[in-house]
């Protein structure tokens, strides 16, 4: 038989698409960590700073002692951790120092594998963070090609990133990502060979979510055109909009003659315990979605959704949601047809939101985001930017005060700031999180052993 291995997501993206990353403490992590271990996966799609961030403010959780705790209960497997770039919780571009010292950390304590996302599709923005990591002692490096639709992302677009990144030495493998569920087995047919080849015998891997619910079909699709890898969950951290399920992929697989070396029986294991704990705990196990189409118009992601629609209830204005998704799909033309992904997808969003229920009109409000993307933090968007966006920026006093250049501190200027004398784990979530939490957290960081 041919042979296709499964990176897991049950434990970071599964939680975060269908239980708002919230899901889960580090106890119950261990529980299962065993069964996770000699599952047969390639690796497991583990944390995120968005994740450290959730253990510290509502777990009140130390994240390293979680990295820590699992790659002893999970010595076989490697521990995944995904980033965007150049950010580390904040979502703004973090200095190089805070970045530097993240990729350290989470090395030391036990992740050796690091996915890179970085959400214009920046390649040289890319490598430097994928250099950056290898100089830190990440053993495995493996960035994506963000896949969304668009004017400007045609198949050319992807190839000629596939053959930038695949010629780094930093580089150990690639991954198409696919956030938004928007590939269809016509585009894996004329996409993924393409990227195969253009990656040059670079094992190729594939990420998507069932959003529109072709994720799986996709899948088969991929296996058949030979991609290596592709990205699943298990049981009720599965389907909705999370990734297709493991047990399905499978057994799927079987059928096309592709073993995936997958132990069932601990799979089955790992679905039971994530069962019994959602029902307990009263969180909704994702499910298969009927299709929809208008997802490929708007792209807004899942989560989003939910989050769009309560914040309209909020202001008495849970009416003029469908006006809100049209005009996301206005903002994201306007900005030049960003991906509609972490952190774009949430400034596209407020913008909509602003726009509709503002009575002074379009762009009379801007949030700082969409003044920093517009100013070029992010980077170049791949379409142009419209002029009264542009327009309206330039007017903003707002925007002077972003553009205005700030020193970045080093490491000596942070121990100087928050403490000479702490351990870098420490000093890193000082940096970055509000000082209460962070003694909350480490008070009590003896708990979840």
């Amino acid at each position: 038989m041919t042979t296709l291995r499964l990176v897991d997501t049950t434990l970071r993206d599964g939680n975060q698409s269908l239980w708002g990353a919230m899901g889960m403490t580090t106890p119950d992590v261990l529980g299962i960590a065993p069964a996770i271990d000699r599952a047969g996966f390639l690796a497991i799609d583990f944390t995120s700073s968005t994740h450290m961030a959730i253990s510290v403010r509502y777990h009140m959780e130390d994240p390293f002692a979680r990295i820590r705790l699992v790659r002893a209960a999970m010595p076989v497997t490697p521990l995944s951790f995904i980033t965007t770039g150049m950010r580390f919780i904040s979502w703004d571009r973090s200095p190089e120092s805070v970045m530097r010292l993240s990729l350290r950390l989470v090395a030391r304590n036990g992740i050796r594998r690091l996915q890179i996302s970085e959400p214009m599709n920046d390649t040289d923005a890319t490598l430097q963070v994928a250099r950056m990591a290898r100089e830190e002692g990440i053993g495995e490096i493996v960035p994506a090609l963000v896949f969304t639709i668009s004017p400007f992302h045609d198949d050319d677009f992807f190839i000629r990133r596939a053959a930038a990144l695949s010629a780094s030495p930093d580089v150990s493998r690639l991954y198409v990502k696919d956030p938004g569920g928007l590939l269809t087995p016509d585009r894996v047919r004329t996409l993924l060979p393409r990227i195969i080849e253009a990656a040059a015998g670079m094992e190729v891997e594939l990420h998507s979510h069932c959003t529109t619910s072709l994720a799986p079909v996709c899948y088969v699709e991929a296996a058949r055109l030979g991609i290596a890898t592709l990205h699943t969950a298990v049981g009720p951290l599965a389907n909705g909009t999370s990734q297709p399920s493991a047990e399905r992929t499978v057994a799927n697989l079987a059928e096309l003659g592709i073993d995936t070396g997958v132990d069932v029986t601990a799979v089955a294991e790992i679905a039971a315990y994530f069962g019994e704990m959602a029902e307990r705990k009263g969180l909704a196990p994702g499910a298969p979605v009927e299709y929809d189409l208008s997802y490929y118009r708007h792209q807004v992601p899942g989560g989003m959704m939910t989050t769009l629609s309560r914040q309209l209830a909020e202001i008495g204005q849970g009416d003029r949601f469908a006006e809100v998704l049209d005009e996301a799909v206005r903002v994201r033309e306007d900005l030049g047809f960003p991906i509609m992904v972490t952190p774009f997808s949430q400034y596209v969003g407020a913008q909509a939101v602003f726009n509709i229920t503002s009575k002074k009109g379009r762009y009379s409000t801007m949030p700082d985001g969409v003044i920093a993307y517009v100013l070029g933090a992010f980077g170049t968007p791949p379409g142009p930017i419209s002029d009264e966006v542009r327009d309206r920026v330039g007017a903003s006093k707002r925007a002077a005060e972003l553009s205005r250049p700030k020193p970045e501190p080093t490491l000596e200027d942070l121990r100087q700031t928050y403490g000479v004398n702490l351990s870098e784990e420490e000093l890193l979530l000082r940096s970055v999180l509000p000082a209460a939490q962070v003694d909350a957290a480490l008070s009590s960081r003896s708990a979840p052993a």
